[in-house]
């Protein structure tokens, strides 16, 4: 554990002992029956995920991409009690900008191994090297190494609070945010925080909410009304269990790798573009794998759920504090109701933002500009909720125009 202030460097080294025990339950997994022919339909398919865990017991070589996330600039420090581990990939063009790249859940830090090397170095990757940016690539707070909590309260805020400190201490004066799912919620948090430090926030993956006033579906385009039924058509089974009680649900993900895997995968098959291909056949099977792995090594399935119990819960974020639905103050059709219930109504942020929408989003541009002050918005019309994985150059190209327009 490093001390309050100090910045040194970190070595991922997952004991052998970790890594048998691993291949031990997986061995040792107590499959459960299922209905024939129900395929997705009710969860993921037990043949499926016998053969993704078998795969991973017996043929993923957790010490390759192990040596090769060694092989990043790799850090830890503390701030108020909470150890950060994170990547710091300074760039070698001199004036580069700093930026913050902010992951979800279920994801890591590794999230964007793809985007490094062109945001870094565009000028090795066939871009101008006036777009070039130092990263800082965190575990955010509770995920991965970055652990354990320092506590409860550990919602988007605070985190906001911790990395705000971080690119402090680093030594960054002025420096940009780009996030997508969590991330897309601290990111907003660190303009408010820092908004004079913060030159610009960039995002994809936005959920955005009626506030459940009159009259603000009037407006709507057909494809935001569509984004918004799909959003309250979304299975959200795994978003309650983890905004009500993460905890309980932890103990059968923290003690079955099995279930871990089955856990993540559903949302990486679910959330990936298109829906209807298997997660390895859009993200690559050991990219799949190290992110599970990173979650059952680290033992975060806990800690990591948290985020959502602090914004979901504990902050009451429909507006009523009732059940956590989708867009609290807006009936069923849509319409936005008498806003009786209270709805949505966050502090609007004041610093440039620029959306990035992929084929997959949810994304309402009226809320949106409602909340932020959004300068750039790119409908990309492909790829899923992992961008960074999925379809990099686009997230690269979007990150570098919005940025451009504000160096």
């Amino acid at each position: 554990m490093t001390t309050e202030h100090e910045i040194r460097p970190f070595a991922i080294d997952i004991d052998r002992a970790a890594l048998d025990d691993l291949a031990d339950r997986l061995a040792r997994t107590r499959w459960p029956d299922e209905l024939p022919g129900v395929g997705w339909s009710r969860g993921v398919p037990a043949g499926y995920l016998r053969e993704l865990a078998e795969h991973w017991r017996t043929r993923y070589d957790w010490r390759a991409h192990e040596a090769a996330l060694n092989a990043l600039p790799n850090f830890e420090t503390v701030m108020d009690g909470q150890r950060v581990h994170f990547l710091h990939v300074r760039s070698p063009e001199p004036d580069a900008v700093p930026l913050l790249l902010l992951h979800g859940w279920p994801g890591a830090f590794t999230d964007f191994l793809d985007v490094i090397g062109p945001l870094s170095d565009p000028r090795a990757h066939g871009g101008d090297p006036s777009a070039a940016f130092h990263l800082v690539i965190p575990s955010l707070p509770g995920f991965g190494f970055s652990t354990p909590l320092a506590g409860p309260g550990m919602g988007a805020a605070r985190m906001a609070a911790v990395l705000a400190e971080l690119m402090d201490r680093l030594g960054y004066g002025r420096y940009g945010v780009h996030g997508y799912d969590t991330g897309s919620w601290v990111a907003p948090e660190l303009g408010k925080a820092a908004p004079d430090r913060v030159v610009g926030v960039h995002v994809n993956a936005m959920i955005t909410f009626p506030a459940g006033v009159e009259g603000e579906m009037d407006g709507l385009s057909d494809a935001e009304r569509g984004r918004w039924r799909r959003m309250q058509d979304f299975n959200d089974g795994y978003l309650r269990c983890n905004a009500k009680r993460p905890q309980t649900v932890a103990y059968g993900l923290h003690d079955s790798p099995s279930g871990q895997l089955a856990w993540i995968v559903e949302k990486f098959k679910e959330l990936t573009e298109p829906e209807d291909k298997l997660p390895e056949d859009v993200l690559g099977l050991d990219r799949v794998l190290t992110t599970v792995s990173l979650y059952w090594l680290t033992g975060t399935a806990a800690s990591a759920a948290q985020v959502y119990y602090e914004e979901m819960t504990a902050n009451a974020w429909t507006g009523d504090g009732a059940d956590g639905d989708w867009g609290a103050g807006a009936d069923d059709e849509g319409d936005g109701g008498d806003g009786a219930s209270g709805g949505w109504a966050p502090e609007r942020g004041t610093v440039p933002t620029g959306v990035l929408v992929s084929a997959h989003d949810v994304t309402v541009r009226p809320w949106a500009e409602r909340d932020h002050r959004v300068v750039r918005w790119t409908e990309l019309g492909k790829g899923g909720h992992f961008l960074a994985m999925e379809e990099p150059d686009a997230l690269v190209d979007d990150v570098r125009a919005f940025f451009a327009s504000l160096r």
